[in-house]
């Protein structure tokens, strides 16, 4: 069913075609989780919050305006999830992201140097309110559209712009003294 588009494949899973939902979870899931991971820092947590967006998603087949790609409509449900568990907690989850690390060989110290400032990174977007964090991490990490973005957390573009703008300038600020190169040791 790779074939199928993710319409179709929403009329199947209404019609009660289990194989039709096996193939959304097969297509979306490794992005999902990456996602997830990005806005939770816990891998575990990602997955749980995965499986339940499927599981909300199934539930709410019926429901799913027809108009193209599946995926925001879908991170739009893992996204609240997150929120509100976020709420539930009454605190945010430490939501770091996991940055690649640099494998190919770079002196000890230099890789010391690279950990450290992937650290202040990874610190920095954390440290970012929920709505610049997630635009950003879908625009920059996911690679994904202003419009799909738009459409994933239910806001108009000019709204996901001026977020992600205005997340880059607080990145920016808080990571001032990284930008030449210099790494300060608290």
């Amino acid at each position: 069913m790779d074939d199928i588009g993710d319409v179709e494949l929403m009329r199947r899973v209404r019609g009660g075609d289990h194989a039709a939902f096996e193939s959304i979870v097969d297509r979306y899931r490794v992005g999902l989780v990456n996602y997830l991971t990005h806005m939770t820092a816990n891998r575990e947590r990602a997955e749980e919050f995965a499986q339940e967006a499927f599981v909300r998603l199934y539930e709410v087949a019926g429901r799913y305006e027809e108009r193209g790609k599946l995926a925001p409509y879908l991170f739009r449900i893992a996204t609240n999830l997150v929120r509100s568990d976020a709420r539930r907690n009454l605190r945010w989850r430490t939501l770091v992201p996991m940055l690649p690390m640099n494998g190919n060989g770079v002196a000890p110290g230099r890789a010391l140097i690279e950990a450290e400032l992937r650290a202040k990174v990874g610190a920095a977007i954390a440290a970012l309110p929920l709505p610049f964090r997630a635009p950003l991490i879908l625009r920059e990490m996911e690679e994904w559209s202003y419009q799909e973005i738009a459409s994933a957390l239910s806001c108009d573009e000019g709204t996901v712009k001026s977020r992600i703008h205005r997340a880059r300038q607080k990145l920016k600020e808080q990571l001032a003294p990284y930008w030449n190169g210099g790494l300060s040791h608290e």
